[in-house]
Order: structure tokens, then C-alpha cells, then sequence
């Protein structure tokens, strides 16, 4: 069970700590004054969905934690597990399992064993009747979650089968007009006989033939003033230190290296030389290379942006082409395991409809009998499935399940969403849900606002069943109904305070003379000696 519930900055709510108890947990309060922010809380902290929006005004951040009394569960220190989720502004989301990080989807499977919380959406599902299937394969249980595991394993490669059917060109016109356009493709690459780095070559090429009368010129001037000055310079200084160098070995050493610079100078006179001569171009060579280098331009606009990315896709083009000429074969053998997989598929949606047509009449049976004690004797409710036609496979397999209820003796059976009022809505949600919680062993079960509907015995019928319910699990109710507070056997009042134009959630547990004015005020609107005397009556008949 949750022991303790932490929240902060949760719309009006600051900093609050819920002590609850095991069994059953009534709140009740004034409009607005937070009861739904709990419920929120409590569907935040197993994984739900939130709004930043539901981060109290001025904050940035909220915070929700749990202390769960769950001894037989492995993760259970003490007995106790500390589940904790905090968000931030800026959409950071951090939970927690006894101070170990885990992520929101694995926070909500963690949960979902712990905590169970029915609110309006509920009610929404079950006047879907595409739901249904779910609320029938959770009772039925592991046996179904196993035969559901081997059939969408099948299921998803069916339909990865069907995708390559689809692509892989069963149209002879498409087929052809598709590899007329692969070869083109390939034949213009084959053509071009392209070459690695070739691109970057011819580039600095044409990058010297743009440039080729500046490059003369310089050159020029290069090579004629190294021959006429610099290199004849360098000797006649070779020839003055050769007749001092008897002087002192420095003189020898500097001659030496005077030496060594000229033959360097004579050397890169030679190669001016030859660049001299490299950078004549004809137009015809341009013409050439620019020709070239346009065809590579035009090749990777169309195919990469890289020879290396160009012969890359080159390769595709093989590979495809290939395919598409050896698609029959292809389409052979996809189409033969696509017929393996078919027939697994029918003989597991066969297995899964007769277990399900079983299970659909337990679980009918039972529901009615929830509904009777729900002061709905004369209503019942039937689990119909229906087979769909063949090879109309979907996630659940072949099978169309559907709720289908007779509210009054004598009348015909229709769906379940065209004819059940709210407050038969809610009683029929609340027997589903106290007959899938004796399945699943769900710990906490959370009803927001059951109550919506109705009244009268109907109210107190849902009230004794709530009651029943906790006799086996924790639960959380908020409620506006006099006859299903008065069931509570922990009771607890939700209000608010203003403080400095800042507003304020609190919550304390009521003792028992607390509780019965409490009863009153909601079966009355105020507290009065005859609101006080029903109240009274109301909590004794619990």
C-alpha cells in the first residue's frame, strides 16, 4: 500500500505530506481546493502524463513521492519502497526506485502492480468499444500475455513481408520504367570512370590555368633574378671567403655553408624553371579540364556529394538492380513464409478466441454478479467476441470484443455505450474494475469522483462495495456522496488558505466527530442537529 504521499509545487499545492492508511481512504473537501491535484499526483508519481503547466506559480519545479509498504516485492527494503518523480520547467524529468534512476516507461511498469487509478477517461474506454478486448485479455491474464507475445512477433513480420511485397515492384510496367531509370543511373556513373581524389587534382589544375599569365610572370621574375643575381651574388661571396678562410676556422665554416646554400639556390633555379615550362597551357587543355570537372559537378548534384559517396551509391545501384531483376524469385520465397506465417497466425487467433470465448462468460458471470450488489439486479451485461473474417489480422489477432448490456428486464441487448446512463456507466466500470483488481492483485486502487450519477441507493450500494474492496486492497476515493463517505474508515478533509495573495492546499485526518460533521455538511450543504442525526444514522449502517 501507499504509506505516504509527498507532494510540492503542485498548482496550489506548497509542500504536502498525506499519512494513509491501509484499507478504506475517503477525501472529501471544499471545490477546488485540491482533491483532484492529489489524484494528480498520484498518477504522476505511476508514470502518468504532466503538464508543466501544473507546476505551482512561480517555481521551477515539481517534486512527488511515495513510500510503498510492499514487503514482497524484490525491491523492497525494509518492507519499503521509496518511488520518487521530479520535474523541472525545462521539461527535465527525473524518477526514481529506492534512490536508483529509472525512466518514465520504466517507472510506469514498475507502478502498475502497485497503483490502479480510475478516473473520467475510464468511462470514456468503456464507451469505446475497441477497449474492450483489453479489459478481457487482462482478466484472462498470463496465459493470454503469452499466446499475445508469440502471435504479434508473427504479426509483426506479416506485416514486414507485406511491406516488401509491396516495394519490391509486382507491376511489370513499374518494374521496367524502374530499372530503365537504375541503369541510366548506373551507366552514367560506369561512364565517367571516375577516380578518387580525381576531382581535387584537376581542381588545382584548373586553378593554375586561371592563373597561368600571373604564375608566367612571377616565375619569370623568379627565375631571372636568381640566375642573374642571386646565384652569381652567392659565388662571387663563395670566391672572397675562399681567400680569407686559411684565417680561422670560422671563415671555413661559413664558406662550407655558403657552398651548401648555393648548390640549394641552383636547385630551386632548376625547378622554377620547369614550373616555368608546366604552366603553358594551350586552350584546348583548359577546354578539357574544365569539361571534366563539369561532368563531375553535374554527377555529384545527382548522386553525392563525393566521388567516394558517388561510387558508394554506384554500388546501391548494382545491389538494386539486382534485386528488381531477381524480384520473382524474391517474391517466391517472401511469399511462402508470409503463408507460413499466415497459418501460425490463424491456428494462435484460434487458440486466442476460444480461450477468450471462455473467459468472456466468467467474467460476464461475474460482472453481473458486482452489478447486482451495485443495485443494477436487473441489469446484464454480456462479453460478446466475434470472429473477424479472415486475414483481417490486427494487434489482437481475429477477434472483436465488445460489452453488451440489458438494462431492464425484457428489453433488447444492446451496446454498452448507446444505452448505459453516467451513473450506470460508473457502476458498471467499478464491477469491471473490482473484478480484474481480484485478478491483477493491484495494491492501491484510486476512484476519482465514482460518484458521478448517482445517488441515493445506488450511492450507498457503491459505497458497500468500495468498502468490500478494501478489504482486500488499499483504496483512495474522492467523493461528493454523503452515503459513500459515511463507508470511509479513514476520512480525510481537503482544503485551502490565503496567505499573503498566495493560496494554499492542507489536508488532515478527521476523527470520528469530525468525520460525522463532515458527512453532514456534504449530505446537507451545512451542518445542522438534523444533518448531524443523518449522518450519524448513515455512519452506523457502515
Amino acid at each position: 500500500m501507499i504509506s505516504t504521499l509527498h507532494i510540492k509545487n503542485i498548482g496550489i499545492i506548497e509542500d504536502l505530506v498525506i499519512d494513509f492508511n491501509d484499507g478504506f481512504n475517503v477525501l472529501t473537501g471544499e471545490t477546488g481546493a485540491g482533491k483532484t491535484l492529489i489524484i494528480g499526483a498520484l498518477s504522476i508519481i505511476a508514470g502518468g502524463r504532466f503538464a508543466k503547466d501544473m507546476i505551482r506559480n512561480g517555481e521551477k519545479y515539481s517534486f512527488v513521492e511515495a513510500s510503498i509498504f510492499c514487503p514482497e516485492n524484490p525491491e523492497a527494503v525494509d518492507g519499503n519502497i521509496i518511488v520518487s518523480r521530479e520535474i523541472y520547467s525545462n521539461g527535465r524529468n527525473s524518477c526514481k526506485v529506492n534512490g536508483r534512476l529509472v525512466t518514465v516507461n520504466e517507472l510506469k511498469d514498475f507502478m502498475a502492480n502497485i497503483i490502479n487509478i480510475h478516473g473520467q477517461q475510464d468511462n470514456q474506454n468503456l464507451l469505446n468499444p475497441s477497449k474492450h478486448i483489453y479489459y478481457l485479455d487482462d482478466f484472462i491474464g498470463q496465459e493470454m500475455l503469452e499466446l499475445k507475445g508469440k502471435y504479434s512477433e508473427l504479426f509483426k513480420r506479416y506485416n514486414e513481408i507485406n511491406a516488401e511485397l509491396d516495394k519490391n515492384y509486382g507491376d511489370d510496367r513499374e518494374k521496367e520504367r524502374k530499372l530503365d531509370l537504375l541503369n541510366y543511373q548506373l551507366k552514367e556513373i560506369k561512364n565517367a570512370k571516375l577516380k578518387v581524389g580525381e576531382d581535387i587534382k584537376l581542381q588545382e589544375e584548373h586553378n593554375m590555368m586561371k592563373n597561368s599569365e600571373k604564375l608566367q610572370e612571377n616565375l619569370e621574375k623568379i627565375d631571372e633574378t636568381l640566375n642573374n643575381q642571386g646565384i652569381e651574388s652567392i659565388s662571387n661571396s663563395i670566391r672572397c671567403l675562399e681567400r680569407i678562410s686559411y684565417c680561422g676556422d670560422i671563415y671555413e665554416e661559413k664558406l662550407t655553408e655558403l657552398k651548401n646554400i648555393y648548390y640549394e639556390v641552383q636547385e630551386i633555379a632548376r625547378d622554377i624553371s620547369s614550373m616555368r615550362e608546366d604552366v603553358c597551357f594551350d586552350e584546348q587543355e583548359r577546354d578539357e579540364v574544365e569539361r571534366r570537372l563539369d561532368e563531375i559537378y553535374s554527377l555529384k548534384r545527382k548522386y553525392g556529394n563525393s566521388i567516394e559517396e558517388i561510387l558508394v551509391y554506384k554500388e546501391k545501384l548494382e545491389t538494386e538492380i539486382s534485386e528488381i531483376e531477381n524480384v520473382d524469385e524474391i517474391n517466391k520465397k517472401l511469399k511462402a513464409e508470409k503463408e507460413i506465417a499466415r497459418n501460425q497466425m490463424l491456428e494462435l487467433c484460434e487458440k486466442i478466441h476460444l480461450i477468450r470465448v471462455n473467459y468472456a462468460k466468467i467474467i460476464s458471470d461475474k460482472i453481473n454478479n458486482e452489478l447486482k450488489d451495485l443495485e443494477m439486479s436487473n441489469a446484464t451485461l454480456r462479453v460478446s467476441v466475434e470472429k473477424l473474417g479472415e486475414d483481417k489480422f490486427n494487434s489482437n489477432g481475429l477477434d472483436k470484443v465488445e460489452f453488451m448490456i440489458c438494462t431492464n428486464k425484457g428489453e433488447e441487448e444492446k451496446e454498452l455505450a448507446k444505452i448505459a446512463s453516467g451513473g450506470e456507466m460508473s457502476r458498471v466500470m467499478l464491477a469491471i474494475k473490482t473484478v480484474l483488481a481480484d485478478v491483477d492483485k493491484v495494491l492501491t486502487l484510486v476512484f476519482d469522483e465514482i460518484d458521478t450519477g448517482i445517488s441515493g441507493k445506488a450511492a450507498k450500494a457503491v459505497g458497500e462495495k468500495l468498502k468490500t474492496i478494501s478489504n482486500n486492497h488499499q483504496v483512495m476515493v474522492v467523493t461528493h456522496s454523503a452515503s459513500i463517505a459515511a463507508k470511509g474508515a479513514y476520512n480525510y478533509y481537503i482544503s485551502k488558505k490565503t496567505v499573503n495573495e498566495k493560496t494554499y492546499t492542507e489536508i488532515r485526518q478527521l476523527n470520528e466527530k469530525e468525520t460525522i460533521e463532515e458527512i453532514a455538511r456534504i449530505s446537507s450543504g451545512d451542518v445542522t442537529d438534523i444533518s448531524i442525526a443523518h449522518a450519524k444514522e448513515l455512519r452506523m449502517a457502515s
